[in-house]
């Protein structure tokens, strides 16, 4: 069933568990993250990215995604990650995406609280839910270039922009990076803690490619209810792709092994999270 991201994690703090929200940019990805959720029974956040698009567009995304997450047998949240052109976030919000992520984070605090409140007003009269980000995950080249870029996000902060902006979700950088690591990330939970118990809106983290389980486990021991996963997944699917291809194979036949693939590496991490029979 089709939900928005608020409903997905309206209970997540008290029960304390988090959802995954699994980037997809294929059938294959997304039919194997649907049906690792259905097997788990657990909440599931599938869609793409703005930096994914040139793989598809937003319409096309939504025309593949949307009628598979309504049929599912538990509950789907559709979003669009990490839109920082207010076109597209508003574009998602049309096209029938239930959360949407304006990411504004790499401008100054106020101009991010305006943006992100003058948003969040657009996608509540659609229904959709909205994530916001302060502090900010560094990106682009290895993660650890990014996380040398990264702001950590300050408690106080969190609690202001929570009250301001009218988000239903808020991702906070804690060190985490978005990319490959080549080396262990150093997490600041006691800095997640202090964010937790100031700021009672469902918290979310990003670039936890490189993280352990045990990692995981304390973040959302820590507070988190939200982990986004895309590098898991898409090397998964690419491994099953290589390892079973052949001169003679072609794309129709591989389908099903890229399936299972991401599908067993998304049964993995709904377990860590803790969403396994939360649906």
């Amino acid at each position: 069933m089709l939900v928005n991201l608020e409903t997905i994690l309206t209970d997540t703090r008290r029960r304390h568990y988090a959802v995954g929200l699994f980037n997809c940019v294929t059938l294959e990805m997304t039919k194997g993250i649907l049906a690792a959720a259905e097997e788990l029974d657990s909440p599931v956040i599938i869609g793409p990215a703005e930096s994914l698009l040139p793989g598809a567009t937003l319409a096309e995304y939504a025309d593949m995604m949307r009628g598979m997450a309504a049929r599912a047998r538990v509950p789907v949240a559709l979003h669009f990650d990490h839109g920082f052109t207010p076109e597209l976030v508003e574009e998602a919000i049309r096209l029938g995406f239930t959360s949407v992520m304006y990411d504004c984070s790499m401008l100054p605090f106020e101009e991010n609280l305006r943006r992100t409140r003058e948003m969040a007003a657009k996608a509540h009269a659609a229904g959709c839910s909205l994530e916001a980000e302060i502090g900010h995950v560094g990106s682009n080249g290895s993660a650890e270039e990014a996380i040398a870029k990264t702001v950590y996000t300050r408690p106080e902060d969190a609690v202001t922009f929570a009250v301001g902006s009218d988000c239903d979700a808020l991702a906070v950088a804690i060190g985490t990076a978005h990319g490959v690591y080549k080396t262990t990330p150093r997490l600041d939970l006691d800095c997640l803690r202090r964010i937790a118990a100031a700021c009672t809106l469902p918290l979310v983290l990003h670039g936890g490619s490189g993280l352990s389980d045990e990692d995981f486990r304390a973040c959302v021991a820590g507070g988190i209810s939200k982990i986004n996963i895309f590098t898991h997944n898409n090397l998964a699917a690419a491994r099953a792709a290589r390892e079973h291809y052949t001169e003679q194979t072609g794309a129709f036949e591989l389908m099903p092994y890229i399936t299972e693939a991401v599908k067993r590496e998304t049964m993995h991490h709904i377990r860590v999270f803790g969403s396994d029979g939360k649906a």
